[in-house]
C-alpha cells in the first residue's frame, strides 16, 4: 500500500488504526480519502498481524461529512445542476444512482471485510461521517459527540441505511425527518452506538476493547463477526444499502435540493448551510424529557 495522503495508517499490537486526517476540514470525506480508506481496510484485512481495526478522526471531529467544496466552487449555468458536482457529475437519475453506488462500494468494505472494525467517535459525526461509523461492527462515542444527518433537511436522503438496525424505526424516522442530532450519550441510550464515555476516556475504552480482541484467533473473530452480519443480511441490511443509494438519487430531484445547490453556487456553501439549518435553531433532538424550545428553536 502506498503512503496515503488523507489518512494515517498504522499497525501495532494486533490492531490497525486508520485515522481520518483532514483536520483542517473536520475530516470531510473527499473522494480520495474514501478511496484511501477502502484500500487501508483491505490491507488490514489481509494482514495476519491485525486482529481488529479502529477508525478514528484527527483533530476536532470524527468526520463532519462529505467534502462539499466542489459544490461551493461551481457556478451554475442556465441548464446546469449544481448539486451534481458533489457526486462527480451525475446529470440523470440513473447516473446519480450509479455514482452513489460506486461510493457506497468503497464504504461497504467495513461490512464485508472479515475482521471487526471499531468506530472511535468524537466531536462531529455528521452526514457522511455517519455513513462510515454506522457500518462499523461496534461504535463507541464520546459523551459529548454530535451525531446526525442534517443534510436530510435539504440535500437528499441517507445513503447509509443501517440506522434502523441500530436504533429502530421510530428513532430512525425521528432523526431522518428533521435532520436533528443527538449527543454521544443520547445515541447510546437509543442504541445508535454501543456505548458512550467521557471524551477523556474514549481512546482508552476503544484500545482496551481491541486489547481483548487481540487475544482471540483472527479466524474466530471472522466467524463471529460474519455470522452476525449474515443475520443482518437476512433482515435485509445489504439490500437496504442498495435501496439507500437509489433512494438518495430519487431525493436529489426534490426542489429544495436544487435550491440548496443554487444558493451554494451563487452565494457560497456557508450561505447554503445557513439557509438549510438556520430555521432549526440548535438542530438537536432530546432523547429524554420534553422538547421545549424557545422562539429561536433552541432547547430549553
Amino acid at each position: 500500500m502506498e503512503t496515503p495522503e488523507n489518512i494515517i495508517y498504522e499497525v501495532e499490537n494486533g490492531r490497525a488504526r486508520i485515522t481520518l486526517n483532514r483536520p483542517e476540514k473536520l475530516n470531510a470525506l473527499s473522494v480520495k480519502l474514501q478511496e484511501e480508506l477502502n484500500e487501508a481496510l483491505w490491507e488490514a484485512d489481509n494482514d495476519n498481524r491485525v486482529h481488529a481495526v479502529i477508525i478514528r478522526g484527527n483533530g476536532r471531529a470524527f468526520s463532519a461529512g462529505y467534502d462539499l467544496s466542489p459544490m461551493a466552487s461551481r457556478r451554475p449555468g442556465a441548464d446546469d445542476d449544481p448539486y451534481a458536482a458533489v457526486y462527480r457529475g451525475g446529470r440523470t437519475f440513473d447516473d446519480d444512482a450509479w455514482q452513489l453506488e460506486r461510493a457506497q462500494r468503497l464504504r461497504m468494505a467495513i461490512f464485508d471485510m472479515h475482521k471487526p472494525v471499531i468506530a472511535q467517535v468524537h466531536g462531529y459525526c455528521l452526514a457522511g461521517g455517519t455513513d462510515v461509523a454506522l457500518l462499523c461492527d461496534i461504535i463507541i462515542a464520546a459523551d459529548n459527540a454530535t451525531i446526525g444527518f442534517p443534510p436530510a433537511r435539504a440535500m437528499g436522503s441517507l445513503p447509509n441505511q443501517m440506522w434502523v438496525y441500530h436504533c429502530g424505526p421510530q428513532w430512525a424516522k425521528r432523526l431522518f425527518l428533521t435532520g436533528d442530532t443527538v449527543t454521544g450519550a443520547e445515541a447510546a441510550k437509543i442504541g445508535l452506538v454501543l456505548k458512550s464515555v467521557p471524551e477523556q476516556y474514549l481512546e482508552a475504552e476503544v484500545e482496551g476493547l481491541v486489547d481483548r480482541m487481540a487475544l482471540i484467533d483472527t479466524e474466530l473473530l471472522s466467524a463471529n463477526k460474519r455470522i452476525v452480519n449474515v443475520a443482518l443480511e437476512l433482515m435485509g441490511a445489504r439490500t437496504m444499502q442498495r435501496f439507500g443509494a437509489e433512494n438518495d438519487a430519487r431525493a436529489h430531484l426534490a426542489p429544495s435540493v436544487r435550491e440548496f445547490g443554487r444558493i451554494a453556487g451563487e452565494q457560497g456553501l456557508k450561505a447554503a448551510l445557513a439557509w438549510r439549518d438556520g430555521k432549526f435553531g440548535d438542530g438537536r433532538a432530546r432523547v429524554e424529557g420534553p422538547e421545549t424550545r424557545d422562539e429561536n428553536g433552541y432547547l430549553k
